[in-house]
């Protein structure tokens, strides 16, 4: 499948209005290609001092892999409430269901000029805090760095540190983010923890937004 070059703004027309999605961009490819995909689109609207995430979701088929187009301005508070509505459509409806189906978020690659995309098929989303007795890593809106225990650290160094660490029974490993960065810098930070950190874990499926 080709894609147009470098995308940054995904175009629907409806009803003969033009919307743009302005997507995330980064330097780096995670995946490149999704066949038999249907997309989503998550709009930027404005309502009064209100941001809103304005969901689209008129060509989700649920057999096929779907691929989330969404507008990286939004903050996570107002996205990810959308995309656990389409997850649990999707994970509730056994008569189309397809084992095989991945979920992705689309996102320019500025370096490649290509469409790239980065699965979250398995994650399941909380909007609120770890419960206690986990070892948080916590991502906070505008940093470049990782706050885990007391330390503020660098992303590469997360597993490093954890497991350095001699605990006297060993924690459950959790991330969350602040539900008011935005959508851009949110995907930013699943990139480097996709390449720096989560293909070494077997899964880390739970991830809080608070």
């Amino acid at each position: 499948m080709k894609y147009f070059i470098l995308i940054i703004a995904f175009l629907l027309f409806s009803c003969g209005k033009k919307e743009d999605v302005l997507l995330p961009k980064s330097n780096v490819t995670i995946v490149k290609d999704v066949q038999d995909h249907s997309p989503i689109y998550i709009f930027f609207k404005k309502e009064g001092k209100d941001t809103i995430a304005d969901l689209n979701r008129k060509s989700a088929i649920i057999s096929t892999n779907w691929m989330f187009n969404i507008d990286k301005r939004l903050p996570l508070k107002v996205v990810i409430p959308q995309v656990i509505k389409m997850q649990d459509k999707k994970r509730a409806d056994s008569a189309h269901k397809n084992e095989n189906a991945e979920n992705y978020y689309s996102y320019a690659d500025s370096i490649g000029k290509n469409l790239a995309f980065l699965p979250f098929t398995k994650v399941f989303y909380k909007m609120e805090k770890p419960t206690a007795g986990s070892f948080v890593v916590y991502f906070r809106k505008g940093k470049k760095q990782v706050f885990m225990g007391n330390q503020e650290i660098k992303i590469s160094e997360i597993l490093k540190q954890f497991y350095s660490i001699k605990f006297d029974k060993v924690p459950d490993l959790v991330f969350l983010f602040d539900k008011n960065m935005s959508y851009e810098e949110y995907i930013q930070y699943k990139i480097l923890l996709q390449k720096d950190v989560t293909y070494n874990l077997d899964t880390l499926p739970v991830e809080f937004i608070f």
